[in-house]
């Protein structure tokens, strides 16, 4: 039985490639200010996870369903929400 890592790419990677989400994929807004804000771009199987769900929750009670920056905005540190990338498997590139 083979185990898959999945792959999250952060805000470090290059303008062109920010624009892209691979098919699968969302692409979240994370932090806690708003101009300090980094995207990541996960597969769409993470939303299932009672944990990302719990985040998802956090983000529609203070947005509702106007996100500021356009897409969807997870308010929470990133060094918590790498962390739960971390516990899901996942290498987050940097």
């Amino acid at each position: 039985m083979a185990i898959r890592l999945s792959r999250v790419i952060n805000s470090k990677q290059s303008q062109k490639q920010q624009t892209r989400v691979p098919k699968g994929h969302v692409a979240v807004y994370v932090g806690e200010e708003m101009e300090n804000k980094k995207r990541f771009v996960v597969p769409i199987s993470y939303l299932n996870h009672p944990s990302f769900q719990g985040l998802l929750s956090r983000a529609e009670e203070e947005f509702g369903f106007n996100h500021p920056i356009g897409g969807l905005t997870i308010p929470c540190r990133e060094e918590i929400f790498v962390g739960l990338l971390n516990s899901y498997g996942c290498i987050v590139s940097t």
